[in-house]
């Protein structure tokens, strides 16, 4: 008997024990996909007992239309910018408690009080990309190909070397505002006229691409399909750490074009319908440490906004001009703004023209 109460002493002590305190809450993010490493997830949780599930968003329009379908109850969200501005102005934000964000400091100050939120009233940011070129850049040399220029994406002399093997981004804004760019326009435009040659500058290209993707290009690029992508900085950079694991005999590049590109600061915020506005500020206060957006730049090349994580991040990516831009190349940076109603029609329309012709 003695025997038997010994063996299953610990099983009894497991069944009596409480059950672990989820009572806290679950903390729901609406987040980009691959943007947090699994680590931090564990570690958040463990910290405040409590669970974190995402949802995912391929684009901010994305976001904006389940949203506008009836889709709540998130807790922490973390649109660009311009999305930033329009949440804002729809009321579906809540103001940030600064009280309970101790570590807001280590936030570096050319990222604070931007125009889309000045004060931070609303928003803290999470990181940063640049929306750029990625390319195989072998592929690219046989070709005799640039990769410093919007031309390779959109001129045909270049493009028919290319056929097949290109992808640009499914978002109206990354697109149109590379079609701007190249002609020498703001990406914010609002010209009709000007809106229109990008139309048309983009139905030119078009039957060259093989595909708008914003999901997987990344992987396609990485395993050799397309040789070019339209692209956000962190992914190419996922894409060529994927390259170099498998042993492809190709390395992938990636290079932010002369004329100019859009720099997207994402953002973290908290909805209207959050559940656990606490436990929002506590993630956000988590994040804003420096421990996981250091995991997430070393993951997949996010730019970093923040100074205490530095210190954890690789210094080879850290020293990467397309990753972590320098003064001279952020003055040929532009942040997409939110345009008014009129501009949206207009840009709708377009968009729709874009993708049916």
């Amino acid at each position: 008997m003695r025997r038997f109460a010994a063996r299953w002493l610990p099983v009894l002590a497991l069944l009596l024990a409480p059950a672990p305190a989820w009572g806290d809450g679950v903390v729901r993010l609406f987040n980009w996909n691959n943007y947090i490493t699994d680590q931090s997830v564990e570690e958040f949780e463990a910290r405040c007992r409590c669970r974190l599930e995402q949802d995912y968003f391929a684009d901010n329009e994305e976001m904006l239309a389940k949203l506008a379908a009836g889709a709540v109850g998130y807790d922490v969200m973390v649109p660009t910018a311009n999305t930033v501005e329009t949440l804002i102005r729809s009321g579906q934000l809540l103001p940030l408690d600064k009280k309970r964000l101790p570590h807001l400091v280590n936030v570096k100050p050319e990222f604070l009080d931007l125009d889309f939120d000045p004060g931070n009233v609303y928003s803290v940011p999470y990181a940063y990309s640049v929306t750029l070129l990625g390319y195989n850049e072998e592929k690219l040399r046989e070709l005799a190909l640039p990769t410093d220029t919007w031309q390779v994406l959109f001129e045909p002399r270049y493009l028919e070397k290319l056929k097949g093997r290109v992808t640009v981004l499914d978002s109206q804004r990354e697109l149109f505002g590379a079609a701007l760019i190249y002609l020498g326009y703001s990406v914010n435009e609002t010209d009709e006229a000007r809106l229109k040659q990008a139309r048309e500058l983009i139905l030119r290209a078009k039957p060259y691409w093989a595909a708008f993707n914003a999901t997987s290009y990344a992987k396609e690029l990485a395993v050799g399909n397309i040789w070019l992508a339209h692209g956000y900085s962190n992914d190419m950079q996922l894409a060529r750490q994927d390259a170099r694991r498998a042993g492809r005999r190709f390395h992938i590049g990636f290079t932010t074009p002369k004329e100019g590109a859009i720099f997207a600061l994402d953002n973290l915020v908290i909805h209207k319908s959050a559940r656990h506005v606490e436990l929002a500020h506590r993630f956000i206060d988590f994040w804003l440490e420096g421990r996981a957006p250091a995991a997430i730049t070393n993951a997949i090349g996010a730019g970093n906004v923040n100074r205490a994580a530095m210190q954890w991040v690789d210094p080879e990516i850290a020293s990467n001009p397309d990753l972590f831009p320098d003064a001279q190349t952020f003055k040929r940076l532009q942040q997409v703004r939110d345009y008014d109603r009129r501009t949206r029609r207009l840009l709708n329309r377009l968009w729709v023209e874009v993708k049916v012709r």
